[in-house]
C-alpha cells in the first residue's frame, strides 16, 4: 500500500483510507471488526470517523462508529501503528442531542474531544478535525455563497486556539479541517502564522468524477500549503459504481434505504454516471475501479477516504490502489468531463 506524508508532518498514511460512516447504522460492530481486519492486512493503517457518526445521524446511534473502533482497537492491541482521524460536528443538521446543539466554541470542543477519546479508548487522536464550518458559507453541496451579516458564529480564532490547547496537552496531535472552503483555509493558516498556534495539515472534502469542484481553488491550496485533500465520497455515494444506473435502487443499498440522499441522484448525475460507466467499460474496467484510481493519481491528494458494507464491496475499493490509468483512458475522461462538468457540487 502506497503511504503519503500528512501535510508537512512526519506522519505517513496509506493512499487508501477505511471511512466508518456505515458502522451502527447499516454495519454492525462484527462487520466493522471484519472492515478493519481485512483493510489493515491490506495495508490501510489511517481509519476516519466522527463524533456524529453513524450517518445518517440519530441520537439513538451517536458515538457507535467511535465506540466500535474503540473496541477493536482494544482487542487487537495495535494503536501505534495506526493513524486514527475524527472530527468534532458544527452546529445545525438537526444535532440537537449533541451538547445541546453543537458549537465550536472552546468548551464544546473540548467536551467533544473527552468524548471522542473516551469512545476510542485512546490517549490521543492523530488528526482532529473541524467537521463543518460554524459560520454562513458555501458547503455541503452549495456553490453560490450567500453574505449573512446577522449570523451569530464562533470565531474561528477561537476554535483554532482551543484546537491548539488539545494539541498542547497531547491529546490531539494533528488538526484538520472538513467541508471548508479556500477562505477558510487561508484565515486557519493565518491565523496559525499569526498567533504561533497549530497549522492544519489537511482538508477533507468531497471529491469525485461527479464532483470536482475542489479542483477550482483547493487544489492549488493543498500543493503550495501542503494541506492536502482527504477525499470523501470517491464513489458518490455508490453512485459511480453504477449501480443506480437506470432508476435501479438495489435491496439493503444506501440511495435505497435513505432517499434523504439525493446529492448525486439527478438527472445530470445519472447521464455523467453513465458516460463514465461506458468509458470504463470500453477499457476493460470496472467503474468503481476507474473512479478510484483516478482519485488516487491526483497529487494534491494525501488520501482516499473509501467506505463500504460489504467485505466485497471493501476489497474492489481496496483494489484500486494497483490500477494505474493510461493517458488514454485520463484523456477519455477529461473529454466526459468537459461535457458533464460539476453535474453533482
Amino acid at each position: 500500500m502506497q503511504r503519503r506524508k500528512l501535510g508537512n508532518t512526519d506522519i505517513d498514511v496509506s493512499l487508501i483510507c477505511l471511512g466508518t460512516m456505515t458502522w451502527g447504522e447499516q454495519n454492525s460492530e462484527q462487520e466493522a471488526f471484519e472492515q478493519l481486519d481485512r483493510a489493515t492486512a491490506a495495508g490501510v493503517n489511517f481509519i476516519d470517523a466522527a463524533e456524529m457518526y453513524p450517518v445518517p445521524p440519530r441520537a439513538e446511534t451517536q458515538g457507535l462508529t467511535e465506540q466500535y473502533l474503540g473496541n477493536w482497537l482494544a482487542r487487537r492491541g495495535r494503536r501505534d501503528d495506526l493513524v486514527i482521524a475524527t472530527k468534532v460536528a458544527g452546529p445545525g443538521n438537526g444535532l440537537t442531542y449533541l451538547r445541546g446543539g453543537p458549537r465550536l466554541t472552546r468548551d464544546h470542543i473540548r467536551a467533544a474531544c473527552e468524548q471522542s477519546l473516551k469512545r476510542l479508548q485512546t490517549d490521543y487522536i492523530d488528526l482532529y478535525q473541524v467537521h463543518w464550518p460554524e459560520r454562513s458559507t458555501n458547503f455541503f453541496g452549495k456553490l453560490g455563497y450567500q453574505h449573512n451579516p446577522d449570523e451569530q458564529a464562533t470565531p474561528i480564532e477561537e476554535t483554532l486556539a482551543a484546537l491548539g490547547e488539545l494539541v498542547d496537552e497531547g491529546k490531539v496531535r494533528q488538526i484538520g479541517l472538513s467541508n471548508e472552503t479556500p477562505w477558510g483555509v487561508a484565515r486557519y493558516l493565518k491565523l496559525a502564522e499569526q498567533q504561533g498556534l497549530p497549522r492544519v495539515v489537511s482538508i477533507q472534502n468531497p471529491y469525485n468524477l461527479l464532483n470536482r469542484t475542489f479542483e477550482l481553488a483547493g487544489a492549488e491550496f493543498a500543493h503550495r500549503e501542503q494541506v492536502g485533500l482527504l477525499a470523501y465520497s470517491p464513489l458518490a455515494f455508490g453512485m459511480l459504481t453504477g449501480k443506480y444506473l437506470g432508476g435501479r435502487r438495489p435491496e439493503g443499498a444506501r440511495l435505497s434505504r435513505y432517499t434523504r440522499f439525493s446529492r448525486y441522484t439527478t438527472e445530470q448525475g445519472e447521464a455523467a454516471t453513465r458516460a463514465y460507466a461506458n468509458l470504463a467499460r470500453e477499457h476493460g474496467l470496472s467503474l468503481t475501479q476507474m473512479a478510484l484510481a483516478y482519485i488516487n493519481s491526483r497529487p494534491f491528494l494525501t488520501s482516499n477516504i473509501i467506505g463500504a458494507t460489504s467485505l466485497a464491496q471493501l476489497d474492489e475499493n481496496l483494489s484500486s490502489e494497483a490500477v494505474q490509468l493510461a493517458d488514454d483512458v485520463l484523456d477519455a475522461i477529461e473529454a466526459v468531463h468537459t461535457r458533464h462538468t460539476y453535474p453533482c457540487p
